[in-house]
């Protein structure tokens, strides 16, 4: 679990729990370093952290999307054309929901592997990310190497 706590000087210090660790404390403002050792615990709590912060973000919007869409509703105008509009504008937004509902499950996926430790390694070779990768994309679950041999594969299929 993450719990934000105010120090006495003012400034917010995030403290994340592992199972059958101690707790790790890491400043607001914390960046996983090079120079550490690579998945420590600083950097699982970094990235659980940030994680979390991003599905919560995603399901308060996907909410607010789906309270507005609901309000703006034209497909009872005696208008055809704004029938249509408001059933395009619609599909546009549900694809758009769709989308962010399958990046929670990411989202959900790269936290179980934080919690059994396979976190940050390529799920085809075993070897690390990278810490720029994960910043970049914490869903991440390849490595550049296997990532660039995977798209080269889809857009072989593709093209055939």
């Amino acid at each position: 679990t993450i719990k934000p706590i105010l120090t006495p000087i003012n400034c917010w210090i995030y403290s994340v729990e592992f199972k059958n660790t101690q707790m790790v404390k890491i400043s607001k403002n914390y960046e996983p370093k090079l120079t550490e050792k690579y998945m420590c615990e600083k950097h699982k709590a970094y990235f659980k952290k940030k994680l979390n912060e991003w599905k919560t973000e995603i399901i308060k919007t996907n909410n607010e999307a789906l309270y507005n869409g609901s309000l703006d509703d034209n497909s009872v105008s005696a208008d055809i054309v704004d029938q249509a509009s408001s059933y395009t504008d619609k599909t546009v937004e549900m694809k758009a929901i769709n989308r962010q509902i399958k990046l929670i499950s990411k989202i959900d996926q790269a936290l179980t592997r934080i919690k059994d430790s396979t976190y940050g390694f390529c799920a085809e070779t075993g070897e690390p990310i990278g810490l720029k990768r994960l910043i970049a994309r914490p869903v991440a679950e390849l490595c550049i190497a296997a990532q660039e041999k995977h798209e080269k594969e889809e857009k072989v299929y593709a093209d055939n």
